[in-house]
């Protein structure tokens, strides 16, 4: 799925209302991530404080009806460009960091880190590291075997 222009200024707009709550200069620190549930039944995108505070909520309209088995893996890609787009405002909104933004599912089980907010960290995606983990058996096995 190819998100729309419509699609991403959805997504936008609930991300401003989230770095809203958290602006600049606030002298109370807040230490939580925020959590970003995505629905592919009601197309809803809502956001969460460590504490299930509700920050906001948006319907994206491409979302409503999505029955795809990867839809969660489809919107990954969407939600991480949105987020990484505003880059400067998360790091100079009123939250402790390091934070994260974590994709959860609807039983708010964590799909996957979206993006975190960090001095000196960054998330490096899971294609990169893709077949990783057989290279390195693979490499194991042959120094075993010498």
């Amino acid at each position: 799925m190819k998100a729309t222009s419509q699609t991403i200024q959805q997504i936008e707009r609930a991300l401003h209302k989230v770095a809203s709550k958290y602006p600049e200069g606030q002298e109370d620190m807040v230490l939580t991530d925020i959590h970003l549930q995505a629905n592919a039944d009601s197309g809803e995108l809502l956001a969460f404080n460590d504490d299930d505070e509700e920050l906001t909520r948006c319907v994206v309209e491409q979302w409503i009806g999505n029955g795809d088995d990867n839809f969660y893996k489809e919107i990954t890609p969407v939600l991480r460009q949105c987020v990484a787009g505003m880059k400067e405002t998360w790091e100079k909104s009123s939250i402790l960091k390091p934070f994260s933004f974590v994709l959860v599912d609807d039983d708010k089980e964590t799909v996957c880190d979206l993006f975190l907010v960090d001095d000196d960290t960054m998330i490096v995606d899971g294609e990169l590291l893709k077949g990783l983990d057989e290279d390195l058996d693979a490499f194991l096995k042959k120094l075993l075997a010498e």
